[in-house]
């Protein structure tokens, strides 16, 4: 008869304590759930305000380079945009000078939304940051800056 293999459980608390990984996304699903709680009266997620956020800018931005500044792949991306595209926030269409590519913009109803939620999401951070303090808020972004 072998001996089962086994992982000790002292590394399973080391790993607990001294992960990076685990602690930022622990942080990042507590931080998460603090958004959606101010976002859910307008029925807005955090990652659907980040991709509205995103997609706020003087030109329609492409598929890739909004995929690219949220950290997401481009068919994880689509699939978040159909909700959004549903309820009227967000369209999508063929670029002109590039039909293959698809071009997102904020229609006035996503304008509206992400006008209105803005000081819900400014009051929230601002929380956030007297938690930490403004020392602390610009070291961890600039540490997770870092990572990217």
């Amino acid at each position: 008869m072998s001996k089962p293999i086994s992982v000790p459980f002292e590394t399973t608390l080391y790993v607990r304590d001294a992960c990076m990984c685990l602690a930022v996304q622990r942080a990042a699903r507590a931080l998460g759930r603090r958004f959606d709680d101010a976002l859910r009266p307008y029925d807005l997620t955090n990652g659907q305000f980040s991709l509205l956020m995103s997609l706020n800018r003087p030109q329609p931005p492409n598929l890739r380079s909004v995929a690219s500044l949220l950290a997401m792949d481009r068919t994880t991306l689509t699939a978040a945009l159909k909700p959004l595209e549903r309820r009227g926030l967000v369209k999508v269409a063929a670029d002109p000078a590039d039909k293959r590519s698809r071009l997102m913009a904020l229609t006035p109803n996503g304008m509206k939304l992400l006008t209105d939620v803005l000081p819900i999401w400014t009051k929230t951070h601002r929380e956030l940051e007297s938690l930490l303090g403004n020392e602390e808020h610009d070291r961890l972004l600039g540490n997770l800056t870092k990572l990217l």
